[in-house]
């Protein structure tokens, strides 16, 4: 299947009431509205060069093709370039927090990448970083972590979420909440942390979507026993 099937594929699969909450959700034309569900679908369907037709399905510009593309693409085989292209074309928050940390936090630059975007100007690349640094978090071994850099990081979160952007703000909430739940010596001071901060609010464009107070989230995950359990994959 070539890129070029892939799309027709996509198109035939699209729907008005799913590009609608898509749209709703932040997501830009063009784009079908294709269910995630459906996007795996395709994605078994593709059997050969997936890293090229990943990268074309990016290119395209079409947003259910470039998530798809992230669910596709070996982020370990991209090169600092391509990663920076697709960080500068993510046009929205699926895009930018979930589809390129994913491919970024594969990458063995992921962390430098990251600490790089999260000084942006740009909301949505900024928001690329902290997600990146956050599956970095839920990915790697405690043992390859720096764990005062992380702790730098809580500062900086702390000094800065509530006059940060918009989506820059869930981001970084959603960095202690990865301290906390996949750093066991973390663990403590994110709650804590989280407790200083206090609620945070974000405008979720009137759509149902929560922000997480991160001291309750770590603590569900305390009570669940999974603590430090790390991910095989942060792509979904």
């Amino acid at each position: 299947m070539t890129a070029e099937q892939v799309l027709s594929k996509l198109e035939t699969l699209g729907s008005d009431q799913i590009k609608k909450i898509l749209m709703k959700h932040g997501a830009k034309e063009p784009l079908f509205g294709v269910k995630v569900e459906d996007l795996k679908k395709v994605q078994k369907e593709i059997k050969e060069d997936t890293q090229s037709i990943a990268m074309e399905l990016y290119n395209s510009g079409n947003a259910d093709a470039m998530y798809l593309a992230g669910l596709m693409a070996n982020g370990a085989k991209m090169t600092e370039k391509e990663l920076q292209h697709w960080v500068n074309n993510a046009n929205s928050p699926s895009l930018s927090e979930y589809t390129v940390p994913w491919v970024t936090a594969e990458n063995p630059k992921g962390w430098a990448i990251a600490l790089k975007w999260i000084d942006s100007k740009k909301e949505l690349v900024a928001a690329a970083g902290w997600n990146t640094l956050s599956g970095i978090l839920s990915l790697r071994p405690d043992a390859e972590l720096d764990i005062e850099n992380i702790r730098r990081l809580m500062d900086r979160v702390k000094d800065e979420i509530q006059t940060a952007p918009n989506r820059v703000k869930y981001t970084m909430n959603g960095f202690i909440i990865a301290a906390g739940s996949y750093v066991a010596a973390l663990t403590a001071e994110s709650i804590q942390l989280g407790r200083m901060i206090g609620v945070i609010s974000v405008d979720m464009n009137g759509t149902a979507c929560k922000v997480p107070f991160s001291p309750d989230y770590i603590l569900k995950v305390k009570e669940k026993g999974v603590i430090g359990k790390k991910k095989k994959t942060v792509k979904c």
